[in-house]
């Protein structure tokens, strides 16, 4: 029951916090002209976004930070090494898409870091990651919770965590091309690592790391209220690379890496949408969708946005459902 308990309030507190954080800069990233800048492919679908300011994730990202630590200064939460390597994580991605958005916004076009260089920032901090990961007393084991089987697969395991931080980031980045869509995602998401972070007693600050993640989505939620059609705010890089790199970073400590590909399905299916796009057309020169990704293919076919991101949460809920019985009961 005190588990149910702290994350309801953890949740509430965060939503009051980011709605209210919300109301503050809004206005703010108004004033300074932080509007979005629409890629080419988008100006007629999306034109009446146009102008609508970026860089919200720094309502729930704010939030979720100042929570966290006013719980660390009533001893609600302890400073655990796992909840430094989560908070570093949500923090430094978060800061690689604060730059982007930046930059973005001073060029006033689509064009902020370069992929390269917003691939080898992603790398270095999941470089970093490992490091601390290491340093935690953690084996380089790859976990099949279903058979109980355990393989060490030593140095590659650093390979591995790469993959997955800058894949999980870039994937949420990816996904956030509607109203809504990657907010509401990420909320269901975080949910499910928050209860799987429960279940994981034999890691050192599990409390501490699922307390996080129902204070994360309390403050997603009360970023939705401006983000929902028609989006009064949208997250940018900034927050959707801290929300995908933390999702992998709860998939890393938790030891459910392969369960990350359930519990991120949409994720995952809008990114291979990119992926077959581009390597069908450099082969082929046709295309496979009429645009990717492929939230924007449904828009082409006639469907309403606010259709398609139900839709699409539809599909997350169901998957993260049978993620945790799957990965917590059975």
């Amino acid at each position: 029951m005190l588990i149910l308990t702290k994350s309801i309030m953890a949740m509430m507190i965060g939503f009051i916090f980011a709605a209210i954080i919300g109301l503050t800069i809004i206005p703010l990233l108004k004033k300074l002209h932080a509007a979005q800048s629409l890629s080419i492919y988008l100006q007629r679908t999306h034109k009446s976004k146009e102008g609508t300011p970026t860089m919200g994730g720094l309502i729930f990202i704010i939030s979720t930070i100042l929570i966290t630590l006013i719980f660390i200064y009533l001893k609600k939460i302890e400073i655990t090494y796992t909840l430094i390597i989560i908070i570093f994580t949500f923090l430094s991605y978060g800061l690689i898409g604060f730059i982007d958005d930046y930059l973005i916004i001073k060029k006033h076009n689509n064009k902020g870091l370069t992929k390269g260089q917003k691939f080898n920032l992603q790398v270095i901090v999941a470089i970093i990651f490992f490091y601390l990961f290491m340093k935690s007393g953690s084996e380089p084991l790859l976990w099949i919770h279903s058979l109980n089987i355990k393989i060490d697969i030593g140095w590659l395991y650093g390979v591995f965590i790469l993959f997955i931080l800058v894949a999980s980031s870039n994937a949420v980045n990816l996904t956030d091309g509607l109203d809504g869509l990657a907010g509401g995602l990420s909320v269901i998401s975080f949910l499910t690592f928050g209860i799987i972070s429960w279940n994981t007693g034999w890691l050192e600050g599990y409390e501490d790391i699922a307390v996080f993640a129902f204070t994360l989505v309390g403050s997603l939620l009360g970023f939705l209220l401006y983000n929902t059609n028609k989006a009064k705010v949208f997250m940018g890089d900034t927050g959707s690379l801290s929300l995908g790199a933390t999702l992998g970073a709860y998939a890393i400590l938790t030891r459910h890496e392969l369960l990350l590909v359930v519990i991120g399905l949409v994720f995952v299916i809008e990114t291979l949408s990119c992926m077959i796009q581009i390597v069908v057309y450099k082969l082929t020169k046709k295309r496979v969708f009429p645009m990717t990704p492929i939230h924007h293919t449904f828009e082409k076919k006639g469907w309403k946005e606010t259709d398609i991101v139900k839709l699409f949460w539809t599909i997350g809920l169901i998957a993260s459902m049978f993620a945790l019985v799957y990965g917590v009961w059975l």
